[in-house]
């Protein structure tokens, strides 16, 4: 590979591109959001000048394949160090370069030696030290056309899955506002009005409800601290219900951004029909009398419709209070926030793990009415509609947005009849399930994608592509050429260091400072000889240091700081205050 040029900083009101790692999409392998500013603003890293052609190699977690070519309108701008940069030498295909860097055997040999665990690395030397399969210059070329061509097709493909992709989103956006606004199910309500109940009775219900969980709730509280008495009384004691207190009415200004619906329907706040509860934060510092290792729900955990629980992380908790943190079948659940998009998010729990409990960044919801259908309508509605109310509601900075309790705990949910509500529920959940059946047919078709470029890049460099052509210059001569132009180019770059001059320090120029302490450390008469050598004017000093020295002592003697005496051949100095004192 060619050696990359450094730049320092004497062009430091240059406007430059400053291309660093976060600059690279991933994804498409290009430059997509690089830096303008000036260079004297830019970071100590941005020091590599690029040129057209160059492959940008992140050796930061090479697995996360931040590489790209750097095309025209990138040459002659600044990269950081954090890249390796590789530069084909003369009879190398920069394209060649870029496909080999891309490639899976290139990116997961230099992951398997990165060193450091929470900083994963590897050297720039070892991904120069990569090898790298190298025909004749007119066979590069024909693989890297191979390849365009082919990869040209596939970016086809890819567009259109991509689209339906976003086709795919809208629809499910749609889907939601149709149900949420009772157009679903116009035709079943037209076809079941016995069924239907008024707005009055559903509140009703939704009290009834409310008290018969609260009953519930101070039962099971009640034989909580039984056992708790029986066990010792070990830790606090655990927790009492929360009482209900009722909700403010909704207000003209939250009932005009709701969506219209029914005249069956009504709305009640999420305080009305579940109670809100709130996990544990993590703490090694905690001090625990019972204590019992209890998974855990992050944030990370709580995703928009689904969760991942592909990790599940465990903290001690005192076992007291275990009862009133554990979740229950159908809870709902709702992130603090964060980023914008965890603000709210969530869905229902269904018992995936026998015990468990959340975080403090993830409420949790239990309703009144225990039934999925209805926790799951409710979930939809929080992730649909709610996102905005809680947009509106949540605490928000630049780049973070969070909720609390009492923000949750407001947010109105439309309540239609339970049999209204099954229905809905059945519709909505059979057409989801076809979008995620197609959404998952189109990740996997975009999986394939990726993998049939490897499988291009494979056969590309074991020369299985394209056909050889006996006509074409040797690779050995190539490599050569190459060989004889590095060696060249290290002899001139020895030359020119070994006849470049050896720099001269500059004598140092005396200061008036300089002068006064070097008297000071006398505190006697010396020659002004020794003077101007405590002030580095030996044998050699230039004729304008010498007079700068000179003219610096006859001001000291007109402002009667120094003294001056001839003695013999020659003046002798001290400091005037040294006699006064």
């Amino acid at each position: 590979m060619a050696p990359v040029e450094m730049t320092g900083k004497d062009e430091p009101d240059r406007e430059i591109w400053y291309v660093d790692i976060s600059s690279i999409d991933n994804q498409t392998n290009r430059i997509t959001e690089p830096k303008r500013l000036q260079l004297s603003e830019a970071p100590s890293r941005a020091r590599q000048k690029i040129v057209v052609g160059d492959v940008l190699f992140s050796t930061v977690r090479p697995y996360l394949r931040k590489i790209a070519a750097v095309d025209a309108k990138y040459d002659g701008e600044i990269a950081s160090t954090g890249f390796a940069v590789l530069r084909g030498a003369t009879g190398i295909d920069p394209k060649y370069v870029f496909f080999k860097a891309i490639s899976h055997d290139f990116v997961s040999a230099l992951t398997g030696e990165q060193y450091g665990v929470s900083y994963p690395a590897v050297k720039e030397e070892q991904v120069r030290a990569q090898p790298l399969e190298l025909p004749p210059s007119n066979e590069q070329r024909r693989i890297v056309e191979k390849i365009e061509a082919m990869f040209d097709e596939i970016d086809k493909g890819v567009e259109s899955l991509q689209t339906a992709r976003t086709t795919l989103g809208l629809y499910r956006q749609s889907l939601l506002k149709s149900a949420f606004e009772g157009r679903l199910t116009t035709d079943w309500r037209a076809l079941n009005a016995d069924k239907l109940e008024a707005p009055e009775t559903l509140l009703a219900h939704l009290d009834d409800d409310r008290d018969a969980w609260h009953e519930r709730e101070f039962q099971r509280w009640q034989d909580d601290v039984a056992a708790w008495e029986n066990n010792g009384s070990k830790g606090p004691k655990p927790r009492k219900p929360e009482a209900y207190k009722s909700s403010d009415a909704l207000t003209d200004v939250e009932r005009a951004v709701l969506p219209k619906t029914p005249s069956e329907w009504v709305f009640a706040r999420l305080n009305d029909i579940a109670h809100i509860g709130s996990g544990m934060s993590v703490s090694k510092a905690r001090k625990l009398e019972d204590p019992v290792e209890t998974p855990y729900l992050r944030v990370a955990n709580v995703q928009r419709g689904h969760l991942d629980l592909a990790e599940i992380k465990t903290m001690p908790v005192e076992k007291s209070q275990l009862s009133a943190l554990c979740l229950r079948t159908w809870d709902i659940l709702f992130n603090e926030g964060g980023d914008r998009d965890k603000l709210g998010r969530g869905w229902i729990w269904e018992d995936q793990v026998e015990i468990c409990i959340t975080q403090n960044h993830v409420f949790r919801a239990t309703p009144f009415r225990h039934d999925k259908g209805w926790s799951a309508f409710v979930s939809q509605w929080g992730n649909s509609y709610g996102r905005d109310y809680f947009e509106a509601g949540g605490k928000q900075t630049t780049n973070l947005a969070s909720i609390n309790k009492t923000v949750l705990k407001a947010l109105p949910v439309p309540i239609c009849s339970p049999a209204e509500q099954t229905e809905l529920i059945l519709r909505l959940d059979a057409r989801l399930e076809a979008a995620d059946a197609m959404e998952a047919e189109i990740e996997a078709a975009l999986t394939r994608a990726n993998a049939l470029r490897q499988s291009i890049l494979k056969k590309a460099f074991s020369g299985q592509l394209v056909p050889q052509d006996p006509e074409d210059e040797p690779a050995s001569v190539l490599l050569a050429r190459i060989k004889a132009e590095k060696e060249g180019r290290e002899k001139a770059e020895k030359e020119a260091r070994e006849s470049r001059p050896a720099r001269i320090a500059e004598p140092r120029r005396p200061t008036l400072t300089d002068l006064l302490d070097v008297l000071k450390q006398q505190k006697s008469w010396i020659p002004a000889s020794k003077a101007a050598e405590g002030l580095g004017l030996g044998d050699g000093a230039s004729s304008d240091d010498i007079e700068a020295f000179y003219h610096q002592l006859k001001q000291h003697v007109e402002s009667s700081a120094i003294e001056v005496e001839r003695r013999g051949d020659e003046d002798w100095l001290r400091l005037a205050e040294v006699e006064a004192n």
